[in-house]
């Protein structure tokens, strides 16, 4: 199983996930052009796409997802809520999967977990990819740990997880303190802090990969995300991946 980011933040969402013959997006916050150049820069063709799936209606994960699908025949799984709050019609699609956010499904080589989370959709879920062998857990959006996600995310071989914000500078900001409470918040989104206690309660006796994802540009530093998480593992800094806006991240092998 190998994984790569198209992008991570406020600006658009995307991951990539492929094992044996199938390969998934996971969201699509982009619109059709930059997704296939993004796609592109990963030696992606968007035909070779078995499915996108939605994690939840905000615009920078679900932005791009229904033209993109439509004009290549790619099928669209998300929850019924995610499919009811979307901005835009699925209605061009021939092939939309409604999910239940509790039980697993499979799309060729993967099973696929989804979970719900807290956050301020009207049916969010994040996901565990598993093709038997490894477990790429996802965790982003969320604003509040819970123990279905604990148990969710325990024993993964990979993960992107939240690091959206370090809590001092998210205060000092300049955001409006109505903002700054809806991100901080229990349906916000995951701080340094939070996404350590994470790894805390986990078991990562397995974990060979981990990328601190969707960071805020204006309330976080990836320094600041990569010294929190690794004062819970003991590992080098540089062992750490962090996704970007622009780049998200390259493929990371799951051996």
């Amino acid at each position: 199983m190998r994984f790569a980011s198209l992008g991570s933040g406020s600006k658009g969402n995307a991951l990539v996930v492929e094992s044996g013959g199938t390969r998934v997006l996971l969201d699509c916050g982009f619109g059709i052009r930059e997704t296939v150049r993004r796609l592109q820069r990963l030696d992606v063709e968007p035909e070779s796409l078995s499915a996108i799936l939605v994690t939840h209606e905000h615009s920078d994960h679900i932005g791009g997802v229904f033209k993109f699908a439509a004009k290549y025949s790619i099928p669209v799984w998300l929850t019924h809520g995610t499919l009811a709050a979307s901005p835009q019609s699925a209605a061009p699609l021939k092939d939309v999967v409604v999910i239940d956010g509790h039980s697993r499904y499979a799309i060729g080589d993967f099973e696929l977990l989804p979970f719900p989370v807290p956050h301020d959709a009207r049916e969010p879920v994040q996901y565990v990819f598993t093709d038997g062998l490894n477990r790429l857990g996802v965790l982003t959006d969320t604003g509040s740990l819970t123990a279905h996600i604990i148990s969710m995310l325990d024993r993964c071989d990979a993960m992107v997880l939240e690091c959206n914000h370090d809590a001092e500078l998210l205060a000092a900001s300049s955001y409006p303190l109505s903002l700054k409470r809806r991100i901080s918040g229990r349906l916000g989104h995951l701080s340094n802090e939070a996404a350590a206690s994470l790894l805390a309660q986990i078991d990562i006796s397995r974990l060979q990969h981990l990328v601190a994802a969707h960071l805020s540009e204006q309330n976080n530093q990836p320094e600041l995300a990569v010294a929190a998480l690794t004062a819970v593992l003991g590992c080098a800094e540089k062992w750490i991946g962090v996704a970007t806006q622009e780049f998200g991240f390259d493929w990371r092998q799951i051996s």
